[in-house]
């Protein structure tokens, strides 16, 4: 567990919860505690006895649940002294050891890396809680991020409030908005490599030269990004139920509590608009992948019609030479150049210039030409 307490412009990290329960009320600034889900289940009850003390109220038993659980889906709850937001990640690279999501698990590769365990936090106005995965890279980059903001030096002091703000998170909601953008924003490093694989598949399939064969394993990346678009759409529910809870708060005190609300609901809706992107990209995606099928078997019809066509204008050109064979093969003892010695040439040249004549015929028509690729 990382306990790291965030003032106004500095961030120190303690050792222990001890020293801060002491003295709950006159501690400046806020507590960020983060923890992973192991180390959740096994130090629940401190924690519970330390949120006790600091917020003057404990989890609710169903969120706890909640937290622990590693396959819940993107939402948001609220209670009276605190909210509980859970959203799940899109992080490149699944660690050793774990599992990737059932539904990505038979996709391409660069589906099979993505890790869409989630994060969960609980808000309240002095202690932002938040329970990672196992592997805490997350938490450690933004607690690596927030110490070295607060060891910079200090920069001439700001015409505008909002840039004090872009350094330092000014409360609990404040730094769990930035988990969140930094939840978001992984989707970007994935975005290069599910483009490149789709577009592979999609130059596979149009080339008429080639026999696509991969179809398990398109069917499967098809699925997968569907179930991509699902929790994308969940990220954008929980996200849209948080600002429409933060809308609904009494209208502040003062006009620097005001100004604080509103840069939340600033960072808030900026949140929502990245994830409606990621949402946009994941079914522009899918539908790439749908386009992409319907063009091969639009390829392959095509090239059926051409092949069809050719075989059509060939038997079409030795019909007439067909009839000319039946013709000199009859049982007759008297038929037309039969008893000549150069009526077999006659009747080879005959059908020869017929057999020109049709394929100039048809050339001439297009049905012959080359279809151009």
């Amino acid at each position: 567990m990382r306990i790291l307490q965030i003032q106004a412009h500095r961030v120190q990290e303690h050792a222990a919860l001890a020293p801060l329960l002491a003295t709950p009320g006159a501690m400046d600034g806020f507590l960020w505690l983060s923890v992973t889900r192991d180390e959740l289940q096994a130090e629940l009850p401190a924690l519970q006895g330390a949120l006790q003390a600091l917020c003057g109220t404990a989890l609710v038993d169903l969120h706890v649940s909640d937290l622990l659980n590693d396959q819940l889906p993107s939402h948001c709850d609220y209670t009276s002294r605190y909210d509980v937001l859970v959203m799940r990640r899109l992080a490149a690279g699944t660690p050793a050891g774990a599992l990737p999501d059932a539904a990505l698990r038979h996709g391409p590769p660069a589906l099979r890396r993505i890790d869409t365990r989630p994060v969960g936090f609980a808000v309240f106005d002095q202690v932002l809680l938040s329970v990672h995965p196992p592997d805490g890279s997350m938490r450690e980059a933004m607690a690596a991020r927030l110490l070295a903001a607060a060891s910079a030096p200090a920069a001439e002091p700001a015409l505008d409030v909002r840039a004090t703000s872009a350094r330092l998170p000014t409360s609990p909601a404040d730094l769990m908005l930035r988990i969140v953008n930094q939840i978001v924003d992984g989707y970007l490093a994935l975005r290069r490599d599910l483009t490149r694989q789709l577009d592979h598949w999609q130059a596979e399939l149009i080339d008429p030269k080639t026999r696509f064969s991969n179809w398990s394993a398109l069917m499967h990346s098809r699925q997968a990004l569907h179930h991509l678009d699902e929790i994308c759409e969940d990220q954008r529910a929980a996200m849209q139920d948080w600002i429409d809870a933060m809308e609904t708060l009494p209208p502040p005190a003062t006009p620097e509590a005001a100004r604080e609300r509103e840069l939340l609901l600033v960072r808030s809706r900026d949140l929502l608009e990245h994830i409606q992107r990621v949402v946009h990209h994941v079914r522009r995606l899918e539908q790439n992948a749908e386009t992409a099928v319907q063009l091969h078997f639009s390829v392959q019809s095509h090239r059926t019609n051409d092949i069809m066509r050719v075989l059509t204008v060939l038997t079409a050109v030795f019909l007439p030479l067909n009839l000319i064979a039946g013709i000199f093969g009859m049982n007759f003892e008297f038929v037309p150049l039969i008893h000549k010695a150069d009526g077999f040439w006659i009747a080879m040249a005959l059908m020869a210039v017929i057999a020109l004549a049709l394929v100039l015929l048809f050339w001439r028509k297009r049905y012959l030409a080359r279809t151009a690729r």
